[in-house]
């Protein structure tokens, strides 16, 4: 009888320990952006940003950002990306998400987060990497001034790749700012385990 019960506890905690991590691998899928600069590693928080990560997913499925370019660097706050190809077109989307900047996550550095416009809900398929703490983008009320920009991953390697981004002189092009004189370009991005 001892054996049985001990049997049966090993056959849980294993059960438990499968399902524990069948549950994270489902919400910290890992992404890899491989840039002109090198690569970036972001893994995704489903968990606490489903629509989000869903959606950022969603695009790289489709190959949507292979070819597109860091479009908006600014040193000391964020580098943008995910709207324009290297001729500096602006790619079709999908239809908006609701924004999810009240999960809890913070804007801290090295995390991603949803790009938007002045409209809460407006998040398509850009994003930007926090280069420091920005507190001011985070969620404060449920108001167009407090809504904030959602997070929904973090970068685990290639942070120094981000950080070479704020090195590269930067320029007006298009009625837009901050905009790297040389494109830096995701030449793909692709779901790793």
């Amino acid at each position: 009888m001892r054996n049985f019960f001990l049997i049966l506890i090993l056959s849980l905690t294993t059960t438990t320990s499968f399902a524990t991590e069948k549950k994270m691998s489902e919400t910290q899928t890992k992404v890899k952006l491989s840039t002109t600069l090198g690569d970036i590693v972001i893994q995704l928080n489903a968990e606490k940003a489903p629509i989000s990560a869903k959606n950022f997913l969603t695009y790289v499925k489709e190959g949507f950002y292979d070819g597109t370019i860091f479009h908006r660097v600014i040193p000391g706050f964020m580098a943008q990306g995910g709207g324009f190809d290297t001729d500096f077109k602006q790619k079709e989307v999908h239809d908006p998400i609701k924004n999810e900047a009240d999960n809890g996550l913070k804007n801290l550095r090295g995390t991603l987060a949803m790009a938007r416009t002045s409209v809460p809900d407006s998040a398509t398929a850009q994003f930007f990497i926090n280069y420091k703490d920005t507190s001011f983008l985070d969620y404060t009320s449920p108001t167009s001034q407090g809504w904030g920009y959602a997070v929904f991953g973090e970068v685990i390697e290639g942070m120094d790749i981000v950080d070479a981004m704020a090195k590269k002189a930067t320029g007006n092009h298009g009625g837009h700012q901050d905009v790297p004189k040389e494109n830096i370009i995701i030449n793909k991005a692709e779901i790793i385990k």
